[in-house]
């Protein structure tokens, strides 16, 4: 083979264990677990991409047991059992490496390491070859050589580090051999070495620059003094030990030719088969494969390009396609339209559907009955271009939503993948995505609309009869269809915004920023970069001397939970904390919500995001005002931005009170705390009272306040390690307070519990309102993932109706001021609150009607509480 050669080695056991716990748990329809093997292979194919490698090979550990555990039993001693979610996918690897023509091999009695140091080095000198390993384990970095590259995994899966002999000296001041020195002296906790308790990686690098190896170390201990020495003296043998363990062997037994390892071609059609019964859609394109949706041969449907618009295509009822390409699409254009009913299917290209007064009319007739994909969307981009939706009664991606809130797109292509309808390809395929994306001819853009289009037509009784069957088209139909035209109009009308007033704040905060930059440097006695962790790191716990809390593969922890804990160590630390606060908010707030302002209507238009979210609730993004940091004043103080729209006229604010709580006393039915609400007590005062065994004129203001955080805790099926870290006091504590919790509130505690067995045996939790939230993780063998799934049980159906009810409340005061022919708006909501704009002659009926709406949206067996408050401004509005 002429030219440089290149061979690639994988560490397979690593990628596999990356890719695992990178990626939530996935599965495909058949109930077999994907995330491993989809991150795996997308590992994969990045390298088949990226290195162009003419040899390669994959290689495993054969079995718990290598010859190191002849020298040390507890080798790897501490290492949890792999979990089953993740056993059941290795096998699967290995056919997908087979199919991919990758050679895999594994060795008894060693471990893959072994296998990639011994086939490194038998090209390690030969310079017409390049040799790259990727693996998780920096233990391989040993093998580093001019000819030998290794690239270890970052941060998700792909993302890698690549070292050479310069990138190791620059982050070690070590030679790669010396790695195993470094394992010898300081240990490695992941493979149970145990090195020399008491030496970390600074010292033993500092040791290793001075006296080159651990030998050289015990050569030289007369020149080492204090604790150190007797720490190096105590354990001579065993750090000898662990630099043997650390070695990664050159000569074990693999049988393996060069020309073994090189490269062929992919099994194509076994490697399709795979990747559609993974259901790999996404991944079919990048192998080549003439069933990815993106290559194949898509039917080509009869779609008219029509000229005119005629009643015969807008025969009702129809299914309706808006195109607006940006994902932004309040700065977007349509860019064309398309509509199937029983007479065919028609492309109405944009300017002869938007100059249409025919297409007009019957686009906001209620009386025409429409199908549509993502109805919200819609109503906002033809009411950019002064056109009205109406009627509208399907939606085929709420209706994909609820039947299945846990899928993990509801995207017209997936949905009618899911569905075996016509297939469709994805947007990006037909419109490239970034700097990429464009229109296509009008003949693409005609047939890509038409299978769209045909595809609602088609799906529409499917996803109906679903809805019936789950009992949830009372859901669909009086809640969230009517909700999101709701939405869409909230969008288009937007929320003022005092642009001048966001640049003040702005200048404000720059300048505060600055002095308490001064600040901390005096305190610090130095100046630094107090942005970057490392500098930080540096200054608090080598300068300073402050207690390591915590310490991450790049150094030391200074995240905001490590910080909190060395507030009392230290008087910079609270200011360092506020600073972080405070350069958040002007980044993520002042200066996001300033470029986010429209340039035509001088108004911010979030976007509200109806199907994400698995309880039901609404999202916020581009910009998310649903996370304004409120707790914090300069937070609260960005809403004196938020203004009216018109003169005289007042922004109203309406928020449930505790409606978590409250729906908790219903769906548990537990006397004791309905009686609290039905008698109007605080019942965060009545926790307190019965928590901490006290009289009402004995509970003190922290007793309320852990009161509280019981309260809330338990809605959210919290542990007593969750509420001991949440009140900063022991887990022992945390359990009286949950026992006595329960014994206060034993039908609480019932519910807990049945709802939880209920959940495992249907698969599924539902709200008040029959909001559906699939659970497979309940029957889990992984403990952690079975109990986030038992605690998701737990709240689901609270956090999900109290979703319910604030929606209920919005369909339903939309139609209240529809009746009572009033101007006031709806301009946002956030979670459990709805914000108004509210003209000053009507502020007193609006006074009555909001609470009056809001608390009758559903019947509790508690009463549901509206508090309500108005001002110039959003802030004032408190």
């Amino acid at each position: 083979m002429l030219g440089l050669k290149k061979l690639v080695l994988v560490d397979g056991n690593s990628i596999a264990y990356r890719a695992f716990f990178a990626l939530p748990l996935l599965n495909n329809e058949k109930g077999v677990y994907t995330n491993a093997i989809y991150g795996f292979t997308t590992m994969v194919l990045k390298i088949l991409e990226d290195e162009k490698p003419t040899h390669m090979l994959v290689a495993f550990d054969a079995g718990k047991t290598t010859f190191r555990h002849e020298t040390y039993k507890e080798y790897k001693g501490k290492r949890e059992k792999t979990p089953p979610e993740l056993a059941e996918q290795l096998p699967v690897m290995r056919d997908l490496l087979k199919a991919f023509n990758i050679p895999l091999f594994e060795v008894e009695n060693y471990e893959a390491d072994d296998i990639i140091g011994t086939l490194s080095q038998k090209v390690a000198n030969k310079d017409d070859y390049e040799v790259k390993i990727y693996t998780g384990d920096k233990d391989l970095l040993q093998l580093v050589t001019k000819n030998v590259l290794v690239s270890l995994t970052r941060k998700g899966i792909t993302n890698v580090d690549t070292y050479d002999l310069s990138l190791v000296d620059e982050k070690y001041g070590i030679t790669p051999m010396q790695i195993i020195d470094m394992k010898g002296l300081m240990g490695d906790s992941s493979d149970n070495i145990p090195g020399v308790p008491g030496v970390g990686e600074k010292t033993a690098l500092k040791l290793l620059k001075q006296y080159e190896s651990v030998e050289g170390v015990y050569h030289s201990i007369d020149e080492i003094a204090g604790k150190l020495k007797e720490k190096l003296q105590a354990n001579h043998e065993q750090a000898l030990m662990s630099k043997k363990l650390a070695t990664i062997m050159l000569d074990a037994p693999v049988d393996l030719s060069l020309e073994d390892l090189i490269l062929g071609d992919p099994h194509q059609e076994t490697l399709t088969e795979l990747f559609k019964e993974l259901e790999f859609s996404s991944l079919l394109e990048r192998i080549g494969s003439s069933d990815a949706v993106e290559q194949e041969e898509v039917e080509d449907l009869d779609v008219r390009v029509v000229s005119e618009v005629t009643e015969e295509m807008l025969e009702s009822p129809a299914a309706l396609v808006v195109e607006a390409l940006d994902e932004n699409y309040h700065q977007a254009e349509v860019i064309g339209l398309s509509i199937a009913n029983k007479n065919g299917l028609y492309y109405l290209p944009t300017t002869v559907a938007l100059e249409s007064d025919l297409f007009k009319t019957w686009a906001s007739d209620a009386s025409k009955e429409k199908y549509i994909f993502n109805a919200k969307r819609a109503v906002v981009a033809l009411g950019w271009q002064d056109v009205m939706l109406d009627g509208v009664i399907f939606d085929i991606q709420i209706a994909s939503y609820l039947i299945d809130p846990s899928a993990n797109s509801h995207e017209m292509a997936d949905i009618a993948k899911r569905k075996k309808s016509l297939k469709v390809q994805s947007d990006e395929v037909i419109y490239g995505k970034g700097k990429k994306q464009h229109i296509p001819e009008q003949s693409n853009l005609s047939q890509h609309l038409g299978r769209k289009v045909a595809a609602i037509f088609d799906l529409k009784e499917e996803l109906e009869n679903e809805l019936i069957d789950n009992s949830q088209q009372e859901l669909f139909e009086n809640l969230e269809m009517p909700l999101s035209v709701i939405l869409g109009r909230m969008e288009m009308n937007g929320v003022s915004v005092d642009q001048e007033e966001l640049k003040k704040m702005g200048e404000s905060l720059v300048e505060r920023l600055a002095d308490m930059e001064k600040k901390i440097h005096h305190l610090a006695g130095t100046e630094f970069n107090i942005n970057s962790p490392k500098q930080l790191g540096e200054v608090l716990f080598e300068k300073l001397n402050l207690p390591v809390i915590k310490k991450t593969k790049t150094g030391y922890s200074t995240s905001a939970d490590v910080l909190e804990k060395l507030q009392d160590e230290h008087e910079m630390i609270p200011t360092i904390l506020h600073y972080r606060q405070l350069g958040k908010l002007n980044s993520t707030y002042i200066e996001g919500l300033l470029k986010v302002i429209h340039k035509k209507t001088g108004k911010i238009h979030t976007i509200f995001n109806q199907a994400i979210t698995q309880t039901g609730r609404l999202s916020s993004t581009e910009p998310n005002l649903q996370n304004i940091p409120i707790r914090l004043e300069e937070g609260r103080k960005i809403r004196h931005a938020f203004v009216p729209e018109k003169e005289k006229s007042f922004i109203f604010a309406a928020d449930y009170s505790q409606i978590e709580l409250r729906v908790l006393a219903h769906i548990s039915q537990d006397e004791n705390l309905k009686q609290a609400f039905i008698n109007e007590m605080d019942v965060h005062k009545k926790t307190a009272m019965d928590v901490f065994g006290v009289e009402e004129d004995d509970v003190t203001d922290q007793m309320r306040r852990t009161a509280k955080a019981v309260n809330f805790g338990i809605v959210y099926g919290i542990s007593d390690y969750g509420l001991s870290q949440n009140l900063g006091i022991t887990r022992k504590e945390a359990k009286k307070f949950i026992d006595r919790y329960f014994q206060s509130y034993p039908g609480v505690k019932d519910y807990m519990e049945s709802v939880v067995d209920e959940a495992r045996e249907k698969g599924y939790v539902t709200t008040m309102l029959n909001r559906r939230r699939y659970l497979p993780e309940l029957t889990s063998k992984n403990f952690n993932q079975r109990s986030f799934a038992e605690r998701t049980a737990m709240n689901t159906p609270i956090q999900g109706s109290a979703a319910d009810i604030i929606k209920k409340a919005m369909v339903d005061m939309a139609e209240a001021l529809e009746n009572e022919n009033m101007t006031s708006k709806l301009l946002l909501q956030v979670h459990d609150e709805l914000i108004f704009e509210v003209p000053e002659e009507e502020l007193t009926q609006m006074k009555k009607l909001v609470p009056d709406v809001m608390e009758q949206a559903i019947k509790l067996d508690v009463p549901l509480l509206a508090d309500v408050a108005y001002g110039e401004t959003w802030y004032d509005a408190k």
